[in-house]
């Protein structure tokens, strides 16, 4: 039996997903990164994410989360690389781990809310037999 606020490897459905919908942005003086979520709806979540550095935009890339059979599947669609699913193997109030072991880099994404509408995202994965991590903190904006 799990304590109350523990993680669990059974993900809840989309709706559960629903503190994550609207738009965040963070960075620092070198790049600006955002992304936006769509409420929970017909299943899916849609999310669009960009990084500007310079001035311009030096990565964007297409979100999506998906209820799948009673599992939430995170699909990342970079540039005119071919679309990645990467399935919830944890969730929590305000917390996700999607998961997929056989990609290069990252093979976990994590988001978790913070006090205050922050939100912390990162990816992790294994190069080169090393763990590598990249943390984003981002905090809640308006939509405009």
């Amino acid at each position: 039996m799990l304590a109350a606020g523990a993680l669990s490897a059974d993900p809840a459905g989309i709706a559960s997903m629903n503190w994550l919908a609207g738009c965040w942005e963070g960075g620092n003086e070198r790049r600006q990164i955002a992304e936006v979520w769509m409420r929970p709806g017909g299943g899916t979540m849609l999310g669009v994410g960009r990084t500007v550095a310079g001035g311009k935009t030096v990565s964007s890339e297409f979100l999506r989360i998906d209820e799948k059979d009673g599992v939430l599947v995170y699909t990342a669609l970079v540039g005119a690389q071919k679309p990645v699913p990467f399935k919830a193997v944890k969730t929590g109030p305000g917390e996700i781990v999607f998961e997929n072991p056989e990609h290069d880099f990252p093979q976990r994404i994590v988001y978790k809310l913070g006090e205050g509408g922050k939100l912390g995202a990162r990816i992790e994965g294994n190069v080169n037999g090393k763990l590598r991590q990249v943390d984003y903190s981002m905090q809640r904006a308006k939509c405009e």
